[in-house]
């Protein structure tokens, strides 16, 4: 059988463990072929770093995406998350359109802001573009910010809720799945809730929080389900491994005493995400 492939529309950070850089060896040790589609690249991550050299792409995916097209390829996942403009948010949309597989999965990450507040990058005509990517996922992978944005609220109106209604709202009457992350379903956890178009049935998956604050997080979570999705896995499953694979890198790097602007040091346990993975009981 040939192996799956999902193209991967992200940015590249060259240092600190976010986007590119933690997707690739994810979606590659759970036996997907990944296929970066950078818009932008930049030196660091924004996350602590200072000012960042940054290099536009957009013309570049443009290139990449008629050549693509042009070779009749097809994916079987198509994952995007941050984008510098409305621009590149359109040609995510045409990747979709274009270059997805009948039986794709289409998982967006809508990246739009954090802590109740916007990126400084963002502007509200990206948002409303981002809302309309959102339409063509098949999984959308908000934290509760973006959640609020999306559903035209203030950024900081959902925060600390609990996400299972939210994730339901945000489904459109059942029409696609979604994962709000980033909700504290009791002190010392966190979780995800979650929506599943195809069963109708709704959770909250739960794994013990570390301590610190990591950047990349959130790539690295949308990467793990993505790559249980494309192999087949459902959603429940998909959500519950990325999750505790979350949880035990951050206890990995906690433990190590790593600087947090560098991100979860996710490399040593990328095993744990070989076959059957992390089985979601208490030896995670």
């Amino acid at each position: 059988m040939e192996m799956r492939k999902v193209a991967a529309i992200h940015d590249l950070s060259c240092f600190g463990r976010c986007s590119l850089a933690v997707i690739l060896p994810v979606l590659s040790v759970m036996g997907v072929q990944a296929c970066p589609l950078p818009g932008t690249v930049l030196s660091t991550h924004t996350g602590g770093f200072g000012p960042v050299a940054r290099t536009d792409l957009t013309g570049q995916v443009e290139g990449t995406l008629e050549h693509w097209q042009r070779l009749g390829l097809s994916f079987d996942g198509i994952y995007t998350g941050y984008m510098a403009s409305v621009e590149q948010i359109q040609q995510a949309i045409q990747a979709v359109e274009c270059l997805a597989a009948p039986q794709a999965q289409v998982v967006v990450d809508p990246v739009l802001g954090d802590h109740g507040k916007l990126y400084s990058s963002m502007t509200q005509e990206m948002a409303q573009a981002m809302a309309q990517l959102c339409t063509h996922a098949h999984v959308i992978t908000p934290n509760l910010t973006e959640a609020a944005i999306l559903l035209g609220l203030a950024p900081d109106a959902l925060l600390g809720a609990k996400g299972a209604d939210v994730a339901l709202e945000l489904s459109q009457q059942g029409e696609r799945s979604v994962v709000v992350t980033g909700v504290t379903p009791e002190e010392g956890y966190t979780g995800a809730a979650w929506f599943d178009r195809t069963t109708g049935q709704a959770g909250t998956t739960v794994a013990v929080r570390a301590p610190g604050d990591y950047p990349g997080t959130g790539d690295l979570f949308s990467a793990v389900l993505t790559g249980g999705l494309v192999m087949g896995e459902s959603l429940e499953r998909a959500v519950g491994r990325a999750a505790h694979f979350i949880s035990r890198c951050a206890s990995y790097t906690a433990a190590m005493g790593s600087d947090v602007r560098e991100g979860v040091l996710f490399e040593p346990l990328l095993p744990l995400l070989l076959g059957d993975g992390l089985a979601m009981d208490d030896r995670i």
